[in-house]
């Protein structure tokens, strides 16, 4: 069971070149560009008004430098762990969507619509990401009371995550909206467990680019 009074705060990494061109980042290590940098520096006062008790990152950098933001105003060190990282697209990384659907449509589909088949070819399953990366973060939590975690991760880990901690069916992950680059989402533990108690906050509602590199296709081009 968790903790009493916990909660865990996903902060999807600032935007990326990669990002704005729906290409596929997964493990690729990709730097946030000049926008990504300005929303990190924008979003991270807002994050240390929370008085947030740890900080973990994935190891990329587009997530770490996103961390940075926020450590230097709160002067924590930032926890980085690669089990937080991105989904590994295999053979999809560094593809835009149309040309993943183009070179490989049935399964790049599939893996859009949720099911937990590895991300191209030879990455991972959407359960393995949320295995490793819960890992993460219940080893840190442990028995802790009280603590406000602040995740910097990715957009398709987040969804993994939230999907894990609220007990979802696996197909229905994909019902729970993307978050746009260096938004949030909030997990608050309850006597029931885990629930959402945010999703994509932010100051100012920014559209969600590179959603899963692929998701937010029309019916009519799949």
């Amino acid at each position: 069971m968790a903790g009493k009074n916990n909660r865990i705060l996903l902060w999807r990494h600032g935007q990326t070149d990669w990002n704005v061109v729906n290409r596929f980042q997964g493990h690729s290590d990709i730097e946030l560009n000049n926008v990504g940098i300005y929303q990190a520096q924008l979003a991270a006062p807002i994050i240390a008004g929370m008085e947030p008790t740890a900080i973990l990152s994935s190891d990329l950098s587009r997530a770490r430098v996103t961390a940075s933001k926020l450590g230097e105003i709160v002067n924590m060190e930032v926890l980085v762990d690669e089990r937080l990282r991105e989904t590994n697209g295999g053979h999809w990384e560094g593809k835009t969507g149309a040309e993943n659907r183009a070179a490989d449509l049935e399964n790049f589909v599939r893996w859009i619509d949720g099911n937990d088949n590895p991300a191209g070819t030879i990455g991972e399953s959407r359960s393995q990401v949320a295995a490793r990366a819960s890992a993460a973060i219940d080893e840190f939590l442990g028995d802790k009371e009280n603590q406000l975690i602040v995740v910097a991760t990715h957009g398709g880990t987040a969804r993994c995550l939230i999907g894990h901690y609220l007990h979802l069916p696996m197909a229905h992950w994909g019902k729970i909206g993307g978050l746009s680059n260096a938004r949030w989402s909030i997990l608050q533990t309850s006597p029931k467990g885990w629930h959402l108690a945010e999703h994509n906050a932010g100051s100012i509602l920014e559209p969600v680019f590179g959603e899963e590199s692929g998701a937010d296709v029309p019916d009519h081009v799949r």
